[in-house]
């Protein structure tokens, strides 16, 4: 190997750890949010987390946009996190299934468009699912680069015509959400499609899907190429990963 290509992959390893601490250090950071640690309830809510770390609710967020300080803010923005209690071990294993509109509410918001839960928040680099299971009283964080997500789930193709707009209709919206969701993106399978195979593989037992499973796994990690970790509630620890929920072979 040349001594020129050496380099170059050896400076990708350096990016790619790089990559990784980032990621680490916001999962582990939105794992113990007090909002998520102390709450006897969580409904669902969307928070932008800023590079300083600092984390407010879309409503909180909205009304700062509305008082003139929008634009540091949008700079600002790092993280669009979603954080919801699941009592479904698809929610468990495959967080980013929780919610199908949580990928394009993130880079709608990265593209500056305020409608629904999207929010001008330009500066976007992730996405987050902070996913609570009290049944085991764990909390599961995956992290995602919203652009290699979107490209993955064909989110650019999906909004080309509302590049540079900062408004979009509700139809307009409602399309691309509709749009984004028919997609069979998981080995043939639409995001419910993919969450009802996996539930009724756990709760029911039906070891018979055990190939579409493995085959939705596979599609899942392609597509949002997630950094997780499990946090316990109880002993204010990090899990090992293979010390989690028991899997079946896939």
């Amino acid at each position: 190997m040349k001594v020129d290509e050496l380099l170059k992959r050896l400076e990708s390893i350096k990016i790619d750890e790089n990559k990784i601490r980032e990621r680490r250090k916001i999962a582990e950071h939105l794992a113990q949010m007090p909002h998520v640690n102390e709450s006897p309830r969580i409904i669902v809510h969307y928070y932008i987390m800023t590079i300083n770390e600092d984390i407010y609710r879309i409503g909180s967020y909205i009304n700062f946009l509305k008082f003139g300080i929008g634009e540091i803010l949008s700079d600002d923005a790092y993280v669009y996190v979603f954080v919801d209690d699941v009592h479904c071990p698809a929610y468990y294993y495959f967080p980013f299934l929780t919610n199908v509109y949580l990928l394009p509410y993130a880079y709608l918001s990265k593209l500056g468009i305020e409608k629904y839960y999207a929010v001008p928040a330009i500066g976007l680099e992730y996405t987050a699912a902070v996913i609570r299971y009290p049944d085991i009283k764990h909390v599961v964080v995956e992290v995602a680069d919203i652009g290699t997500a979107a490209t993955n789930t064909n989110l650019p193709t999906l909004t080309r015509d509302i590049l540079g707009t900062k408004e979009i209709s509700s139809s307009k919206a409602d399309n691309i959400l509709s749009r984004f969701s028919s997609q069979e993106l998981f080995a043939g399978y639409t995001f419910n499609e993919a969450r009802d195979i996996i539930n009724r593989y756990y709760n029911d037992n039906d070891i018979s899907l055990a190939k579409e499973v493995g085959a939705i796994k596979r599609a899942y990690n392609h597509i949002f190429q997630p950094f997780r970790i499990v946090y316990d509630l109880n002993t204010k620890q990090f899990i090992p990963l293979s010390h989690v929920l028991p899997t079946k072979a896939f």
